[in-house]
């Protein structure tokens, strides 16, 4: 708790000393180097970790490379840097990365707080409770006087002290920073339960010894939108990102997807046509290329894809899409018009 407090002193220290001098030139240095520098868990299956070959894999890393490709025309202009929950803040603050796009919660304490600004949410969670399938518990109201595995500098740490404070039951808190520690504590027994974002720990169970002897609890005690983050003040940079998340999500409305994204250049949709690059005007609006999300979704794919892709039903997380479905599916995803 303390080492969480003082990574918190820190960032508010640096948003002020060194806030400013970020605002308004994230573009431009990104340019100047290159490619885009992205924070990323580094160890969560299905949102950002390196498979075995070493190429970085998940949600989160290709809502990064979209970001790149948006940029640069080229989803490869990107280096992905490992953070801890506890260090992701400051290292954006710090100007170690231009974005961070590791399952972040995005709160008005950190809004207000961290000097930062978070765009589009990429998913749709919410805190929920990993348990062993042995200890036969049906609900978190069992709960009472379990040791919970549990990562510091999250919403999660306060969101599990408050539920079980306001359900008058106890807990013993076991706090490591390095989530592939916390989930071999857990798996090791040395906590009874692990709880974070329910996305998170499906990304756990699916990489545990043996998955199958690992349940998800059917509470969720949180709402948890999670969303790319930029430094506060710099415009033309956190449009940029935004829209570069947005792209995917108004492709799949569109039905446009990395397979038939060349037939649809023909298409005669005015929205359609617009979107792409074929009636200018959105890319100049942002400083880009007119087919800037032509790119994105050649090279990375719509919403749709890269949520299958990455945590869908046909993976190891076999996550269902629910609120991250399209708004005219049953979901939340909605965009502004691309005009």
């Amino acid at each position: 708790m303390k080492k969480a407090g003082l990574y918190f002193v820190v960032a508010a220290l640096v948003v002020m000393l060194s806030g400013m001098a970020f605002a308004g030139q994230t573009y431009d240095t990104v340019k100047s180097k290159g490619y885009v520098t992205a924070g990323v868990n580094g160890e969560l299956f299905g949102f950002g970790k390196p498979d075995e070959k070493g190429v970085w894999r998940g949600l989160d890393v290709d809502t990064g490379r979209a970001v790149a490709v948006a940029v640069f025309g080229d989803a490869n202009k990107i280096k992905f840097i490992p953070l801890t929950a506890v260090q992701r803040f400051t290292a954006l603050q710090a100007g170690e990365i231009d974005v961070l796009c590791r399952n972040a919660t995005q709160t008005l304490g950190r809004d207000t707080e961290l000097g930062l600004d978070f765009v589009h949410v990429n998913y749709y969670d919410g805190q929920g409770f990993l348990v062993p399938k042995k200890l036969k518990v049906k609900t978190a109201r069992e709960l009472d006087g379990a040791t919970v595995c549990v990562l510091p500098g999250t919403t999660t740490e306060l969101n599990v002290a408050d539920y079980f404070r306001t359900n008058k039951m106890k807990m013993k808190p076991v706090v490591i920073e390095n989530t592939a520690e916390l989930a071999k504590a857990f798996f090791s027994g040395r906590c009874d339960v692990l709880t974070s974002d329910a996305s998170q720990l499906a990304g756990t169970r699916a990489v545990a010894p043996k998955p199958d002897d690992y349940v998800i609890l059917p509470d969720i005690i949180s709402k948890e939108p999670l969303a790319p983050a930029v430094r506060h003040g710099d415009d033309k940079w956190r449009d940029i990102v935004n829209y570069a998340v947005m792209a995917m999500i108004e492709a799949e409305e569109l039905d446009i997807t990395s397979k038939n994204v060349d037939q649809m250049l023909k298409s005669a949709n005015p929205n359609v046509k617009r979107f792409l690059g074929v009636s200018p005007g959105n890319g100049k609006a942002l400083g880009l290329d007119e087919k800037w999300a032509y790119n994105i979704i050649k090279q990375v794919g719509n919403y749709g894809e890269v949520f299958e892709r990455n945590v869908g039903a046909n993976t190891p997380l076999k996550i269902q899409r629910g609120l991250n479905a399209l708004w005219n599916n049953g979901g939340i995803m909605y965009t502004p018009p691309f005009k």
